[in-house]
């Protein structure tokens, strides 16, 4: 399935302003796409207890999955900072535990999206093989 990363990241632009940052200011949105075709937005929600937060790119998963969703096919994050940014250690796992490693991640830049694949994020991740040996 080709993925038009533009479309993605428009979608993850639309649904930046939902984002709850208060704390921090730093508004995240994420989507995702299934292997159905279907697209999943998510935005990160802050909590004053910071571990309690969430950040856009789980949330997009977890909405996808609670939709019957299980293999993601392409994701793309949005931020409402200039710079480039990328999927944190947790969202890397978890993007790992729905996507393949060759599963394109795309990050907005005010030049051009930044692309990786799922397995240049985290190589050598941990994933449901492990627990087979």
């Amino acid at each position: 399935m080709s993925v038009d990363a533009n479309v993605l990241l428009d979608a993850a632009r639309k649904s930046l302003e939902r984002a709850y940052a208060p704390y921090s200011r730093f508004k995240v949105a994420a989507a995702v796409l299934d292997d159905q075709g279907r697209v999943y937005t998510g935005v990160n929600v802050e909590n004053l207890s910071y571990g309690l937060s969430i950040c856009a790119e789980r949330a997009a998963i977890f909405a996808a999955v609670a939709a019957g969703a299980r293999r993601i096919t392409a994701v793309a994050v949005t931020s409402s900072a200039a710079e480039r940014l990328s999927p944190c250690g947790a969202c890397r796992q978890v993007i790992a535990e729905f996507a393949a490693p060759e599963v394109p991640v795309f990050c907005d830049a005010p030049d051009a999206p930044r692309r990786w694949s799922v397995g240049e994020l985290l190589p050598d991740g941990f994933v449901a093989s492990h627990l087979a040996k």
